[in-house]
């Protein structure tokens, strides 16, 4: 692995510190009291908050930082995911909302960008970089989550239109969307695999119907959402007929990156917490911090993995999804530890809890990144066949048409 930044990455760390430095406050690493979590119980703060970071967005669209890792020729600055990197790194010192579109320029963009017509690159891409169209991920379904090929959201043919019926869940940010990709079953007489196409939908067209799922704290991040004969126009098929599948892969794979490279919190603000409670003398409790250190520091490395590999001119190799189960263990570790340390506190919400709540909301917050993209056990099994080489578990449906197959 580099550990050592080369000449251009130096260069770049300074060009991007100077440029945030001019636009941008510094976020305090380990202080408690102006800790954000982005995360609305209400419409107005909902809005307010889409309103700020498409604000901070429009600012680096000027600047070309809103997607240094998309072509130039797309608004970003053709950089390759090692020096995208550095300058997500120095991002994350500032007080900007420098993830919440993360869907449409860290997901979509990419998959367009490899999948897309020039038609629809042209279309789309500067509209998601300016976070004028904000996009989500329509995969999940109530019987299709982690066996997702086995999606029954249905596309029929009707002369340049495609017409879909069916339903969607756990869609995070469907809410305050304008645009998703939707994966649908266009050919129920081939093996699941094999008869899905993504489509882009309007998501605020005749027949779609999205239902905000609110949670215990109030909370709204995910959404159930039905379509009843939606019609969506066959330009707007991204990628072949029946190539769907691939494009599901590409969107997952940069979904994972996404998470695996972002951070709710930082390891010194749990320390600090501890501290602030009077907790930190207490030996199980630095045993908890030490292992919350741990994972943050293996990320770190993994992450040199990662970019060692771009810059030596190779395709990252199980990193995303080593990166991903780590990012996971760290949500689930911290978002325990930081409610416990809080005592009884640590049953409230709001303005009735310490700090503001913020807290109970950085636990809340990580069951999105640890099931999104494929969960732990999903993870498991790539780890175990493409990088272990375990034998594969039985699939005895691989080949049969998705009509003939069994479901309850």
């Amino acid at each position: 692995m580099d550990f050592d930044d080369t000449p251009e990455e130096l260069a770049l760390r300074a060009e991007a510190t100077a440029w945030l430095d001019a636009h941008a406050a510094r976020r305090d690493r380990v202080g408690l009291e102006d800790v954000r979590t982005y995360r609305a119980t209400t419409e107005v703060e909902d809005a307010a908050m889409v309103d700020e970071a498409r604000r901070w967005q429009r600012t680096k669209a000027d600047a070309r930082w809103a997607a240094p890792h998309w072509p130039r020729e797309y608004g970003g600055r053709g950089l390759s995911p090692l020096l995208a990197g550095v300058f997500a790194a120095v991002e994350a010192d500032y007080d900007v909302p420098g993830r919440m579109f993360t869907v449409g320029v860290d997901m979509v963009g990419p998959t367009v960008i490899e999948w897309g017509s020039a038609e629809q690159r042209s279309r789309w891409l500067p509209r998601i970089l300016r976070a004028d169209d904000v996009w989500c991920q329509l995969f999940s379904e109530p019987g299709a989550g982690s066996d997702l090929a086995g999606l029954s959201t249905r596309a029929v043919l009707d002369g340049d239109e495609w017409v879909v019926t069916g339903q969607k869940v756990w869609t995070s940010g469907a809410h305050y969307s304008d645009l998703g990709v939707l994966l649908a079953r266009t050919d129920p007489d081939v093996p699941k695999h094999r008869g899905i196409t993504a489509l882009a939908v309007d998501v605020r067209a005749p027949g779609v119907d999205v239902r905000p799922l609110r949670q215990i704290d109030g909370a709204i991040h995910f959404n159930e959402v039905f379509l009843d004969e939606v019609r969506i126009p066959v330009v707007d098929t991204i990628g072949p007929v029946g190539g769907g599948w691939g494009v599901a892969l590409s969107m997952l794979s940069h979904e994972r990156a996404s998470i695996g490279g972002g951070r709710m919190y930082a390891v010194d603000q749990v320390v600090e917490l501890a501290r602030s409670t009077g907790r930190d003398r207490d030996p199980m409790v630095r045993q908890r911090l030490a292992r919350l250190h741990e994972l943050e520091r293996v990320l770190e490395f993994l992450g040199y993995r990662v970019r060692t590999a771009a810059g030596r001119g190779r395709q990252p190799g199980p990193e995303s999804s080593v990166m991903k189960l780590v990012v996971s263990e760290f949500y689930e570790t911290g978002g325990d530890l930081i409610v416990e340390l809080q005592g009884p506190a640590g049953t409230l919400v709001r303005s009735d809890a310490p700090f503001e709540g913020r807290f109970q909301d950085f636990f809340m917050s990580q069951w999105a990144p640890r099931i999104g993209g494929g969960t732990d056990q999903v993870q498991r099994n790539i780890i175990g066949e493409r990088v272990l080489g375990l034998p594969a578990e039985s699939r005895p449906d691989k080949d049969v048409p998705f009509r003939d197959l069994v479901r309850v």
